[in-house]
């Protein structure tokens, strides 16, 4: 017979009633365990899936605490090795007196003037002087570059400066302003160049018709005393500067009369022909170097 909707047969009304109750045919059912709460650490791994691959990383343990409160302090307060050592030769009755501590530091010893503490590194000064050398530089971008960082420039910078100024500037700058402050730069850098240098500083100020007489003769004092480093375009160089500012060094005239004496075959005609031009504008008699010259 077919049965309607909602009918139970006999035997089912008492299991439902059962299932109902909590119970089943094998009993009670027991009651549902609680999970144990999860330990802090350590942690279970944590699986990760690299492909084909589980890497199994377990998290690191937390660091262990400080072994003593002193630690807990700054790094600047904490007593320092010298500190333990004092105390130490305390404690063993006074051996090995601890040094006197220094309560002040040591002010920087420098032999060198304001100027020369103020220069920038060397790795700056080399980024300058590829700006001043560079193919694309002008005399604008040169001078410009000196009214910027000028007072942190090097002795070398500065004499670079001053050639290429008038190499490529020459007459056109002569009543240019910012050539006051580069004649006073190198003025106070004289002890910093050497003979080249010596000789680009007098050569670019000569080329702009910018003659300061306080650095001309500031040169004229300092180039005698390295006049043995001078090379022969050097020597031609500085006596075609002086003679072309209208100053007079027989000091230095002298001197490097001298010097070429005994190095006229180093010469080529150019440098040669620039001696003879400038002792004889500058009417400073060097028989013997003409002697040489004319042999």
């Amino acid at each position: 017979a077919t049965m309607l909707p909602g009918e139970v047969k006999e035997g089912q009304l008492e299991e439902v009633e059962r299932s109902r109750s909590g119970e089943n045919r094998r009993g009670p059912v027991p009651p549902r365990r609680e999970s144990p709460p999860p330990r802090r650490w350590p942690a279970p791994p944590r699986r990760e899936q690299h492909g084909d691959f589980i890497i199994r990383r377990w998290t690191p343990p937390p660091p262990p605490p400080p072994p003593h409160w002193e630690e807990r302090r700054p790094r600047w307060e904490r007593p320092t090795r010298r500190d333990r050592l004092d105390e130490s030769s305390d404690s063993r009755g006074g051996r090995g007196e601890p040094r006197p501590r220094r309560e002040e530091p040591r002010p920087r010893r420098t032999d060198r003037g304001d100027d020369q503490a103020s220069e920038a590194p060397r790795g700056q000064q080399i980024a300058w002087g590829k700006q001043i050398t560079a193919r694309t530089a002008t005399t604008e971008s040169i001078l410009a570059l000196f009214m910027r960082e000028g007072c942190r420039f090097s002795a070398r910078n500065l004499a670079t400066t001053a050639h290429r100024v008038g190499k490529f500037g020459g007459r056109r700058f002569r009543s240019d302003r910012r050539l006051q402050p580069l004649a006073e730069a190198c003025r106070r850098r004289m002890d910093g160049f050497n003979a080249m240098e010596l000789a680009n500083v007098a050569w670019g100020f000569a080329k702009t018709e910018f003659i300061d007489q306080r650095l001309f003769w500031a040169i004229a004092a300092e180039a005698p005393r390295r006049i043995s480093h001078f090379n022969p375009q050097g020597m031609a160089n500085m006596v075609w500067a002086f003679a072309t500012a209208g100053v007079a060094a027989e000091t230095l005239f002298g001197a490097i009369a001298g010097r070429a004496v005994n190095r006229v075959d180093d010469f080529n005609p150019q440098g040669m022909a620039n001696m003879v031009w400038a002792f004889a504008t500058a009417g400073v008699a060097a028989e013997t170097l003409f002697g040489a010259i004319a042999g």
